[in-house]
């Protein structure tokens, strides 16, 4: 039985499912926000993301920032990755939405100690760089799609 639009266990490995409310049983808005995935499968079916996921990993991976090359996005919660980046006039702002489901990884940055961090949803990509646990985030790139 699918519990999900996108055919993905999200349940499997999630620390916080009780929170969601299901994929289907939501409509696709476990969080009560949207997730990337599901609004891609709902619109075009199970080939709209596939398709939506090679876009960005294309994307990704021609954007020559040294050290990320993605090979995987997989969904992630807002509240994980929604991080409190510095402005230059002091400032701090958040990006994202805690309540919406995005495709994303994470990949270390060799030598560094420093994690990419790649977001993404239909419209946009954001790249930003931090240290264990999300510690000192810079952003290194936000696009529009």
């Amino acid at each position: 039985m699918t519990t999900t639009y996108c055919g993905l266990d999200c349940c499997g490995a999630c620390a916080v499912k009780g929170q969601c409310g299901g994929c289907i049983q939501t409509g696709g808005r476990p969080f009560g926000g949207t997730c990337a995935a599901a609004e891609s499968v709902k619109r075009g079916g199970p080939g709209a993301l596939a398709a939506l996921k090679e876009k960005l990993l294309g994307v990704c991976n021609s954007l020559d920032i040294p050290g990320l090359t993605v090979s995987e996005l997989v969904p992630l919660i807002g509240f994980y990755v929604n991080l409190e980046y510095p402005l230059a006039n002091g400032q701090h702002v958040k990006l994202l939405a805690d309540e919406n489901v995005y495709l994303g990884a994470q990949i270390q940055i060799p030598e560094r100690g420093r994690f990419y961090g790649v977001i993404a949803g239909e419209r946009f990509l954001l790249v930003s760089e931090y240290g264990p646990q999300g510690a000192g985030p810079e952003i290194v790139l936000y696009k529009r799609l």
